[in-house]
């Protein structure tokens, strides 16, 4: 499974910033391929205030399918809407999410995941 997940630190306006990420989330919803998302509001960091806002995490099968969708015409209305009113607050990256079937435990390791090697 991969995730992209969008940090979001903190705005000037929250207002403005809770505009902006409505409409965000609604041209998100329309990416072909998503098979989980989770929004989350940031309450602090482990040494105490963070420099995020909010966190959205979008979950695709695979590579493909996050390629697809982020390339396809509603990836790029997302994207454009982003970069347009938000570009200085976002950070994106793209993980290889491992799970253990019916939840993993905390005391359980993920198994590393094998990659084949890039072609020469």
């Amino acid at each position: 499974m991969i995730k992209l997940t969008i940090l979001f630190r903190k705005p000037e306006s929250v207002a403005d910033f809770e505009e902006f990420y409505t409409a965000s989330l609604a041209l998100m919803e329309r990416l072909p391929h998503v098979i989980r998302r989770q929004a989350g509001l940031v309450v602090g960091a482990p040494g105490g205030e963070s420099p995020y806002y909010r966190v959205l995490e979008l979950y695709f099968e695979n590579l493909a399918d996050l390629e697809s969708a982020m390339r396809g015409p509603e990836g790029e209305a997302a994207g454009r809407h982003l970069i347009e009113h938000a570009a200085a607050l976002v950070e994106m990256y793209f993980a290889d999410v491992y799970e253990e079937p019916g939840g993993a435990t905390p005391t359980q390791n993920p198994a590393p995941v094998e990659r084949p090697a890039p072609p020469a």
